[in-house]
């Protein structure tokens, strides 16, 4: 079982980051490659090892409690790895604990590849093994309050592949009223189901306009 890689990023991807460890590439998929920024800096990628018939696969997180979250989600029936790569993409692991624990359907269906009944199968499985992680890390939902749906949450404007493309550019170095300002100016021709890289490209136009 690898549980972390620790080396320089060389190599971004929409869906991975390629890692050199000691002259080694690594291939790691990720919930939001564009969180690891190219640079000269030594990072920690925390990682799931999965091995099956066809293929050795490493999937990797920010933090060990992504890795944790990541791997409960496994174990729901009809949650595989990509699957469960797309819901970190879609939350963070506090808020999808407080979703489960609050069964709060109308949230978790917004997460990506998830319909009603895998929703339902989550918090049949989850709600009650999510108080605490081995390691010591702790998903309790207390303090965290989901808002019910027509309500206005993290999906709101610019949807969740805006969502991910700026939390993307924030890790270049952006600030948060430097890309408030760029969805202004981007959102009168927002096109519908636009990508993360085509929505960070606009955004980086904004940007140099000043």
């Amino acid at each position: 079982m690898i549980d972390y890689v620790k080396g320089r990023v060389v190599h971004l991807d929409t869906e991975y980051v390629v890692v050199d460890v000691r002259d080694i590439g690594y291939q790691v998929f990720t919930p939001n490659p564009y969180a690891f920024a190219k640079s000269e800096e030594i990072i920690t990628i925390y990682t799931h090892h999965h091995v099956r018939e066809d293929a050795t696969l490493l999937f990797g997180f920010a933090s060990r409690e992504e890795q944790a979250m990541f791997r409960k989600l496994l174990d729901v029936s009809g949650i595989g790895p990509r699957v469960a790569l797309g819901i970190l993409a879609g939350g963070k692991p506090e808020t999808i604990a407080a979703a489960i624990q609050q069964e709060n359907l109308t949230f978790l269906t917004k997460l990506p590849g998830i319909g009603k009944k895998t929703a339902q199968r989550m918090v049949l499985d989850l709600k009650d093994k999510l108080d605490a992680i081995p390691g010591g890390f702790s998903f309790a939902a207390a303090g965290i309050v989901l808002e019910d749906a027509g309500s206005k949450d993290m999906f709101a404007e610019g949807g969740l592949n805006w969502r991910e493309a700026r939390e993307a550019l924030m890790a270049l170095g952006y600030t948060a009223a430097e890309l408030d300002r760029a969805w202004q100016g981007m959102k009168a021709t927002e096109v519908p189901n636009e990508t993360v890289d085509a929505l960070m490209k606009r955004a980086l136009q904004q940007l140099f306009k000043g």
